[in-house]
């Protein structure tokens, strides 16, 4: 299976997917880091990541399948949402919990 059709599997298979530097326990960057506090706070339980740090080629095609230059990037139901700056607006605003909620 090439990149992008693993990259659409794992976006398609989750109800709510962060790619990540490192992981939902030990976040590796501060941007990812926020990224989960701010899904918890949303109220998100069930979270499935991806630590890019373990796959390069998920860490580049993550970029191209989104058109998307940076990292983390969340998905909810198949769709990309954006990255931590947009995850951050949509937080303040209400806008996040009430997509995460349904």
């Amino acid at each position: 299976m090439d990149t992008q059709a693993k990259i659409q599997e794992i976006v398609t298979s989750h109800p709510v997917v962060l790619f990540m530097k490192g992981n939902a326990q030990f976040p590796q960057c501060g941007f990812s880091g926020n990224a989960i506090n701010i899904l918890r706070a949303s109220g998100v339980e069930t979270l499935h990541t991806v630590n890019v740090l373990e796959d390069d080629a998920i860490r580049q095609g993550i970029k191209e399948f989104a058109n998307w230059p940076t990292i983390p990037q969340l998905y909810i139901n198949g769709e990309f949402i954006g990255g931590s700056d947009i995850m951050t607006e949509m937080f303040e605003s209400g806008e996040l919990k009430k997509l995460v909620q349904g």
